[in-house]
């Protein structure tokens, strides 16, 4: 970016260069121009007490100004400390950003990833270097709309080819970086956006590939200062508008270039209140302007830069031309530009103005920009919490529901029903339960064997049943409640949706037989009851564990009970046995038992949707709370 050998008059409206162009009259938008980096006192003022530590260093984007003293001894390990103690905030905002991870396709995850990427960036790729670095050259993007010449002005403005130009920008996505050969080496990929893969540019500029960026070393360009051409940001390929960002927010000086026919649309002002919004230094080109009506078009231009906020931006306008040659201009209609460029370029202090105010900008955006991505932690937290109270509430009204049934008698119907009325109003039962002849329980059980295993297998098949419906209707529940969530319908079918899983009916199975036989074990080895049964030969504890399972399934409160005056009641034939106490113990504890195994066949089948949870890897809230906390700490630091 050479510097002419004098300074050229600023082209102007209404003006004619010796080739006979007319140039645009300045009008308002020339004579209010300031140069980039002038900071007004009334910003400046309410950033020097944040941001004292910032003053007489450049942050790293320059060298200090030729008029600031040296820093020296206790001072200067004050600053040093002061900076330490910066950098570590920021290394530990960005290792807590880092940290956060979105469930993609729920709500907040497209916004969330979006602004944590963007935070991460401009981090890595230019807070972090220039906090650690004082030598860091300065970068400066141009960028804007398509067709813009974009490329020509970068030509021109270092002063030999090397970006193409034409029909094929608009399409690639491979942008150029012109600087010294001395200042190369900074922008290798151990420095400057390292995961960017990169080549040298070798001769005649050529584009690179897609997603590439070609360095361009030019003796043209003074040391400590560099020029990158841009992926044009209305690219039609929607990924060249955030490689395009990426390299704005690495950069200290945005150069805006639209053209007098693009400059209205919505993609170039998304843009340029970016910069606005984070005080970015910012000079704006308006290009391609006509002859015809061309005062009208800058008055508009200005007037909308007013009303976005960036009336202070300094401007340029480069008419209408085919003055190109070697895809450079070959008029002085970018003098004005280069002029601008060469002066940040060429004063230290003019330099650490932009830098600075572009860094402090970009650290005070953090201030509402992590903000902005913890509320979108805040509300993919909230879903997971509505996902998981939706799995909780399912499966403990499912534990509810089981119980409830167990305890009412709507259990006691259909076959479990006419099995117990078959062997209780036969009185064998009965004569079962009070035999003590060792001989004749023997003929005893041959005679109700079957009828018992048939009850008992009524039991069982009730009760698996029951476990079965419960966990399904369970299931049911948390699908229906998360596909009420938008994107939660890809976690239901992860999940295995509402049908139940593989095994269940087993699973139910043996847990009802290893309960029945827990009963069994219970009624041997109750103490109060040795007396009682101690002499009782084997089919009579499964014949009183039957009784005591009807007296548990609620047979008392059923129809049947009322109506069935010939079959002794479950509890007038256990309390002969055991006694009150000692029934309502032993009911007690097997009651517990059959909800307690009922409860680890719901959380096995639960255990889908909570690993399905667990694997969506959605944000907690402890990481709302540490992002707010490294932002307050970040306020107090800066």
């Amino acid at each position: 970016m050479t510097r002419p050998p004098a300074v050229p008059e600023v082209t102007g409206p209404g003006e004619t260069e010796p080739d006979g162009a007319t140039r645009a009259d300045r009008g308002a938008a020339d004579t209010s121009r300031e140069r980039v980096g002038q900071v007004s006192p009334e910003r400046d003022e309410g950033r020097q007490a944040a941001g004292e530590h910032e003053q007489g260093r450049s942050n790293g984007a320059g060298d200090a100004a030729p008029d600031a003293a040296p820093p020296s001894g206790a001072k200067h390990r004050a600053q040093t400390s002061v900076d330490t103690r910066f950098e570590r905030v920021l290394e530990a905002l960005r290792a807590q950003i880092r940290s956060i991870e979105f469930s993609d396709g729920l709500p907040g995850a497209t916004e969330g990833m979006t602004a944590r990427n963007d935070v991460l960036s401009q981090l890595d790729d230019y807070v972090l270097p220039r906090v650690r670095r004082p030598d860091v050259p300065l970068l400066i993007a141009v960028a804007g709309s398509t067709g813009a010449g974009k490329s020509t002005l970068v030509n021109s403005l270092v002063g030999e080819q090397v970006t193409t130009t034409g029909v094929r920008r608009p399409t690639t996505n491979s942008p150029v970086l012109a600087c010294n050969p001395a200042d190369v080496g900074w922008f290798s990929e151990a420095s400057f956006l390292p995961t960017l893969p990169r080549v040298r540019q070798q001769g005649l500029a050529m584009p690179g590939k897609d997603g590439m960026l070609v360095l361009a070393a030019s003796e043209c360009m003074p040391e400590g200062v560099a020029l990158l051409d841009t992926p044009d940001v209305d690219s039609a390929v929607a990924a060249h508008h955030e490689f395009a960002a990426k390299f704005l927010d690495a950069a200290d000086l945005w150069v805006f270039v639209t053209t007098s026919t693009r400059y209205a649309d919505a993609r170039v002002w998304e843009f340029l209140q970016v910069a606005r919004d984070r005080d970015t230094s910012l000079g704006v080109v308006l290009s391609r302007v006509p002859r015809r009506g061309h005062a009208q078009l800058l008055d508009h231009f200005g007037a909308m830069l007013e009303a976005n906020g960036l009336g202070n931006a300094t401007r340029f306008a480069i008419p209408e031309t085919d003055q190109i040659s070697q895809e450079r201009f070959t008029s002085n209609v970018a003098d004005d530009i280069r002029t601008y460029l060469a002066d940040v370029a060429g004063d230290l202090a003019q330099r650490d103005l932009v830098s600075r105010r572009t860094f402090i900008g970009v650290v005070d955006s953090f201030l509402t920009r992590v903000p902005e991505l913890t509320k979108q932690v805040e509300t993919q937290v909230e879903v997971g919490r509505k996902l998981s109270l939706a799995v909780e509430s399912a499966y403990s009204a499912a534990l509810q529901r089981a119980a409830t049934s167990i305890g009412d008698g709507s259990l006691l119907g259909g076959n479990l029903l006419a099995r117990w009325q078959e062997i209780a109003t036969s009185g064998e039962l009965v004569r079962t339960m009070r035999l003590r002849n060792r001989r004749k329980a023997e003929a005893a059980e041959q005679e109700t064997a079957a009828r018992v295993r048939a009850l008992e297998q009524a039991i069982r098949d009730t009760l698996e049943a029951l476990v079965v419906s419960t966990a399904e209707r369970a299931a049911e529940d948390v699908a229906a409640d998360w596909d009420t969530i938008p994107g939660a319908d890809a976690l239901t079918e992860r999940a295995g949706g509402a049908q139940p899983s593989e095994g269940l009916g087993q699973r139910a199975r043996e847990a009802v037989k290893e309960w029945q036989a827990s009963v069994q074990e219970m009624i041997s080895a109750d103490g109060a009851t040795k007396r009682s049964v101690a002499r009782v030969v084997t089919i009579d504890k499964e014949a009183i564990a039957l009784v005591l399972i009807i007296e548990l399934l609620g047979y008392a409160a059923t129809r049947a009970a009322a109506e069935n005056r010939s079959a002794p009641p479950p509890q007038r034939l256990l309390k002969g046995l055991f006694g009150s106490e000692a029934l309502r113990s032993i009911g007690k504890r097997a009651r517990d038992d059959l909800y307690s195994r009922i409860s680890a066949v719901l959380d096995e089948e639960r255990a889908r949707f909570d690993g399905t949870l667990a694997a969506a890897k959605l944000p907690g809230e402890t990481d709302a709370v540490q992002l707010y906390q490294a932002t307050y700490n970040l306020e107090i630091a800066r």
